[in-house]
């Protein structure tokens, strides 16, 4: 049965995660105001192995935050997580961000269409919407928001660190907003063990996790 480790480093949430066949059984996170992936995160990975009573060399893969997000917060999260796998020979598995945070969601049992958002800087966020199946109805984009950004999906639920920039100037459109859902390195779990059994792995050796650099106007 496969243990796999889930890193969650994308955005202020600084989270870990470990998972048996598919199944979590802990999870060690602080969702801070500021990013201290730097001074935590793998004190977390070790605490977690600690209190599981669980060995490194019991490890069968790693999942990875893959983007968007901070580049700072993801370059910690790929780093550590290539460490592991170099020093076990286990494979390395990505997990788009937004979709994590869509995983998220649906474990707070918001079973809507689904627009999740991280914010960027000014009016910019990385973004992707879901519908209600969870199946992506815009892929991961690069956005800059107007007030008519993402009509066509109406309604939907807006999650994510990136909602305070629109609550106001979407108040009056068929959307809800749930600030309740954290990023969470638990919505890597059902993702990553269906990506170990298929194999889909990436290279460990030239990895590099999704900046996403260039901006559009969301439409």
């Amino acid at each position: 049965m496969p243990y796999i480790l889930h890193i969650e480093s994308a955005t202020k949430s600084c989270s870990v995660a470990l998972s048996k066949a598919g199944n979590g059984i802990d999870v060690i996170e602080e969702h801070s105001e500021n990013y201290i992936h730097g001074e935590k995160l793998a004190f977390f990975i070790s605490q977690i192995f600690e209190r599981n009573l669980l060995e490194m060399d019991n490890l069968s893969a790693v999942s990875i935050s893959a983007g968007p997000g901070s580049y700072t917060g993801l370059r910690i999260g790929v780093s550590i997580a290539k460490g592991i796998c170099y020093a076990l020979s286990i494979p390395l598995i990505e997990i788009d961000t937004l979709k994590c945070y869509e995983r998220c969601a649906r474990l707070n049992n918001i079973n809507n269409t689904l627009c999740a958002m991280i914010d960027a800087r000014r009016m910019e966020v990385y973004s992707a919407i879901f519908s209600a199946e969870g199946d992506f109805i815009k892929q991961t984009s690069a956005d800059i928001l107007n007030e008519y950004s993402y009509v066509d999906y109406e309604p939907f639920v807006c999650i994510g660190d990136g909602i305070e920039k629109v609550k106001e100037l979407w108040e009056s459109r068929n959307i809800d907003f749930s600030k309740h859902v954290n990023l969470s390195a638990v919505g890597q779990v059902d993702l990553a063990f269906k990506k170990y059994q298929a194999e889909d792995f990436v290279d460990v050796a030239y990895y590099e996790p999704n900046y996403i650099k260039e901006f559009h106007t969301g439409s």
